[in-house]
């Protein structure tokens, strides 16, 4: 399959909430401790492989009855 071009950067997931669950994936984006620190260094198309791992454990999750945190919850800004 050729690879689409991207016009504009892919953003991260991130939200803000920035804690693990049990499993250690981010409870705000559901990515990996290693996804989290290597997002700048990883290409688009490794990046859009990350937002498809994070779909699909998001929705797992969701499945499983567990609830995703209320976006009220949202790490404070520290300035």
């Amino acid at each position: 399959m050729p690879e689409q071009l991207e016009f504009f950067p892919i953003q991260s997931p991130c939200r803000g909430i920035c804690q693990v669950d049990e499993r250690g994936f981010c409870k705000g984006c559901m990515r990996s401790r290693d996804e989290r620190f290597n997002w700048q260094r990883f290409t688009d198309t490794e990046k859009q492989d990350v937002l498809r791992l994070c779909r699909q454990r998001l929705l797992r999750k969701l499945r499983a009855g567990k609830p995703q945190p209320p976006e009220e919850e949202q790490q404070p800004s520290l300035f």
